[in-house]
């Protein structure tokens, strides 16, 4: 991929956060990386950097695309990339893959649930939080958590009949405040429940009266100049605003899931994917559909999920969609969630499919801005020519004659960069008497834009003559006679050095040989040389058909034109047999014509 490739999606990268992929023309993906702003992360891809390694340069050179997903914070981003790493695993992924897990807080479930930190998830009822990013700010919430809530520590299987028994003695952490000791039933099951729900609240988010109570502190400890307590009260509180983004995409409480979400407008519809496998987003999708008929989104999800399930093989139980869909296979779970993480994941699915809608109305806007490859010839040509107006319509003009016999001159034309060849004219010299192509283009000219202007036709743009500074003066004496000098751009373009030339200029113009622009000149001189030899040829071979059959006394045009429709040649004439003649012209034209052929013979 090319600056000049990425240049042209420059304009529809977002700045949100998100995770971006390389894919090659296989749909491979080669990289996986996250961004805190998608634009200028991959812009850093692209341009002249002396700095970047060869591995990213050769990794850049062999993508084809690039496809990027949007999320809500860094730390999503971060958590997208290392399970997609983890799924795909990139090529180019290799030396900076992520095989680490992310922490938890688990909540277990047991009589007294203990609270602690884990790397692993089980399916056995417990609850978790996360997972988080970061294990310094993570320790710091939990530090707190202990303070305010002091839970046990140990593994001992607290059950009623256990406790009821005097099976165990209260430890240090009894002693030095950290416990209240349920073990020996010195805290009971309602009270200690009670702070778990309050610990649930705030590892949800739900501490707006905890963050009260530490400003409260942080404004007493700055009243007293005790500037240090303060501070750590204020990292506390860091720590508490970071903590409560809760992840979009990766989930503890959700397994296997499939994510539909649609937006639709008159022609078309999109419907994005997002597949979670163990509570961890692990492929994203945006499929394009063409809207025949005015058919409901419903409909359109009931049509399509079939179809991207069974491409992605996926196996998932449930599906989460925006609305209700009646599903063919009835053995699947279909939600429509309101709140919590399930709509979270929906929220994030519907954000997606609505950016890619922008994103390709506006790609769609800017290749119907863009310079088709007419447009851009032409407004080359313009430039090279100094022209005011784009050429739109090209006329070209040349001469035709073997040592002066039948002299014609063809004129055609171009519109748009193409030929136009209805609007191809050949001209009969009329008045020009031997070889003189100078006065055999001033009368072509003046007969050509003398026809345009009676019949109010519009005039070219530019007009080409084929030959040097002669033939261009001879066309110029017919645009001053007709009142157009100035009305139309003339030029004159030599042979042998593709030199153009200007009226009144004896310095030629030199165009690069590779540019477009003289390459449509010349095309149309070509052109224009070829219609011109065509109908010169044509020219001689009716003057000799003419001239040979007209000498034969008696035959008159039209039983010449009868001869001709009928063999075909002036040699199948003269090749005929007697009896084919005279079913043609009768007895008598055809013993003239058989005698004439004959006399040619002795």
């Amino acid at each position: 991929m090319t600056t000049d490739d990425f240049n042209k999606i420059y304009n529809t990268i977002p700045k949100d956060p998100g995770v971006y992929r390389f894919l090659n023309e296989d749909d491979t993906i080669l990289y996986v990386g996250k961004a805190k702003n998608l634009k200028n992360r991959l812009s850093s891809y692209f341009g002249e950097r002396k700095d970047r390694l060869f591995r990213t340069q050769l990794m850049v050179k062999n993508a084809e695309r690039i496809e990027f997903t949007i999320v809500e914070t860094e730390t999503d981003a971060l958590l997208l990339e290392s399970s997609l790493i983890k799924e795909y695993q990139p090529r180019y992924n290799v030396m900076l893959k992520d095989d680490r897990t992310y922490s938890y807080i688990c909540i277990k479930k047991e009589p007294f649930p203990r609270v602690f930190f884990t790397r692993r998830v089980i399916r056995d009822g417990s609850i978790y939080f996360g997972p988080y990013t970061s294990k310094v700010r993570t320790q710091i919430i939990w530090e707190l958590l202990r303070q305010l809530f002091p839970l046990r520590t140990c593994q001992l299987n607290l059950a009623p009949e256990n406790i009821a028994a005097g099976k165990f003695k209260v430890c240090l952490e009894y002693h030095i405040k950290n416990c209240q000791g349920p073990c020996e039933g010195f805290e009971d099951l309602a009270s200690y429940n009670a702070k778990i729900e309050q610990i649930k609240n705030i590892l949800k988010g739900n501490f707006g009266a905890v963050i009260q109570h530490f400003k409260g502190l942080m404004n007493a400890h700055a009243e007293k100049m005790e500037f240090e307590k303060a501070q750590a009260i204020k990292e506390k509180l860091t720590a508490f605003e970071d903590y409560q983004a809760k992840s979009t995409v990766v989930s503890s409480s959700i397994r296997d899931v499939d994510v539909f979400s649609i937006a639709s407008d008159e022609k078309e519809a999109y419907i994005n994917y997002l597949r979670v496998v163990n509570g961890v987003i692990i492929h994203t999708h945006t499929q394009e559909l063409v809207v025949n008929l005015e058919e409901e989104e419903a409909d359109l999800l009931a049509y399509t999920i079939p179809l991207i399930r069974d491409r992605f093989n996926s196996i998932a139980p449930e599906l989460i969609l925006p609305f209700e869909v009646q599903m063919t296979d009835k053995t699947l779970t279909t939600t429509v969630p309101k709140i919590g993480e399930k709509r979270k994941l929906l929220e994030l699915s519907l954000k997606n499919v609505q950016y890619y809608r922008a994103q390709k109305k506006r790609d769609d806007a800017s290749k119907t801005k863009r310079q088709s490859p007419a447009e851009r010839i032409l407004r080359t040509l313009q430039a090279d020519l100094q022209m005011s107006a784009v050429p739109m319509h090209i006329e070209c003009f040349d001469n035709s004659n073997i040592q002066g016999s039948n002299p014609v001159s063809s004129c055609v034309v171009f519109k748009n960069a193409k030929p136009s060849k209805q609007d191809y004219r050949h001209f009969k010299v009329k008045t020009v008497i031997g070889p003189n192509d100078f006065d055999t283009m001033k009368e072509v000219v003046f007969r050509r834009y003398r026809r345009l202007l009676d019949e109010n036709q519009p005039l070219p743009q530019l007009v080409i003559i084929d030959g040097g500074k002669g033939q261009l003066s001879a066309a110029m004496e017919s645009i001053v006679e007709l009142g157009l000098a100035g009305k139309m751009t003339i030029i004159g373009i030599a042979k042998r050095l593709e030199e153009i030339f200007f009226p009144g200029d004896s310095v030629p113009l030199y165009i690069n040989k590779k540019s477009e622009s003289l390459k449509l000149i010349q095309q149309a001189r070509n052109e224009a040389h070829r219609f011109a030899i065509t109908f010169h040829r044509d020219q001689r071979s009716k003057n000799f058909i003419d001239t040979e059959l007209n000498n034969i006394p008696g035959i008159g045009e039209k039983t010449a034109q009868k001869l001709l429709t009928h063999f075909g040649s002036v040699r199948k004439i003269r090749e005929a047999l007697a009896s084919e003649l005279i079913e043609v012209l009768g007895m008598a034209k055809a013993k003239v014509v058989k005698a004439y052929f004959d006399k040619e013979v002795e």
